[in-house]
């Protein structure tokens, strides 16, 4: 799988298991609303930055995102 899709997918489970709609998440991030649902559909990647704003915003470490997208691309190549 793409990273960019799997990134997309773990910032949705995130977003949503924190209770949040994009709007929300974006305004907490301090970023578009437009550009979370882009980063959602695996449209646009985040820059490192925007990354640790989205992880802050979600009060989850940025790196917990990465593993859990490693995770995700790891076990459709295996």
């Amino acid at each position: 799988m793409d990273p960019a899709i799997a990134f997309g997918q773990v910032l949705r489970t995130l977003r949503k298991k924190a209770g949040l709609s994009q709007e929300q998440l974006a305004l907490e991030a301090g970023i578009e609303r437009n550009f979370v649902s882009l980063i959602e559909r695996g449209v646009n990647q985040p820059s490192i930055r925007v990354i640790f704003k989205l992880a802050q915003a979600l009060a989850v470490p940025p790196s917990a995102m990465l593993i859990l997208v490693e995770e995700i691309v790891h076990h459709t190549i295996v």
